[in-house]
Order: C-alpha cells, then structure tokens, then sequence
C-alpha cells in the first residue's frame, strides 16, 4: 500500500490542523493505522492509531484531550485532528499502516513520507 500524507502547515500555539493520509494500492479497510513523529533530533514517536474496525484508537498520554485519529474506509483516508497545539507538537508527522497489529511501536510495515507541522509560540 502506498501512502501520502499532507495536511501540515505553521500554525501559533492553541490553533488546529487537521492531517491527512492517503491510501492507495490495497484495502485499505485491511490495514490498523497509525500517526507518529518525529522532531528534530529526536526519535520517531507514536502519536495515535487507529484499528481496521474504528472500533479501538490508541494515543499518546501527550496528546490525550487534544488529537483526534479518525478514518474513511470509503475514501481510503486517515485523519489526525489535532487541536490545542503546542510548540512541542512540532515534528514531521508519518502516517503508517500494518495489516496483521494495531500496536504504538514502530513496527508498521508501511510508511508515508512524512508533513511538516510547525507551531509557534
């Protein structure tokens, strides 16, 4: 499956963005998805995932209350809402996607090339 994801931008601190991930090339109906990042100099990190079902969503004690995952099976589409932001927000976000775990590790088997989100304080 092959994944874009878009949707960032520069944003001040207590304003929205919502992110985007597409997919294409399999079910995407098939597939538990997840949101990380990564800021610079740091690690990757889990932010949100969300299963095939709609049914189970994971986040990060960092966003609770503030990040929203949601998905549109018919669109092939996984959304991160995310409101009350944070200069700490400010990461490369990646979407990903695993057909067999819903999990917060890294452990996804594909892979979008990342959107920029930048806020200032």
């Amino acid at each position: 499956v092959q994944l874009q994801a878009y949707g960032g931008g520069s944003v001040q601190a207590g304003g929205s963005l919502r992110l985007s991930c597409a997919a294409s090339g399999r079910a995407f109906s098939s597939f538990h998805m997840g949101w990380f990042r990564q800021a610079p100099g740091k690690e990757r990190e889990f932010v949100a995932a969300i299963s095939r079902s709609d049914s189970t969503t994971y986040y990060a004690d960092s966003v609770k209350g503030r990040f929203t995952i949601s998905r549109d099976n018919a669109k092939s589409t996984v959304y991160l809402q995310m409101n009350s932001l944070k200069p700490e927000d400010t990461a490369v976000y990646y979407c990903a996607a695993d057909a067999r775990r819903l999990t917060k590790t890294r452990n996804y088997d594909y892979w979008g090339q990342g959107t920029l989100v930048t806020v200032s304080s």
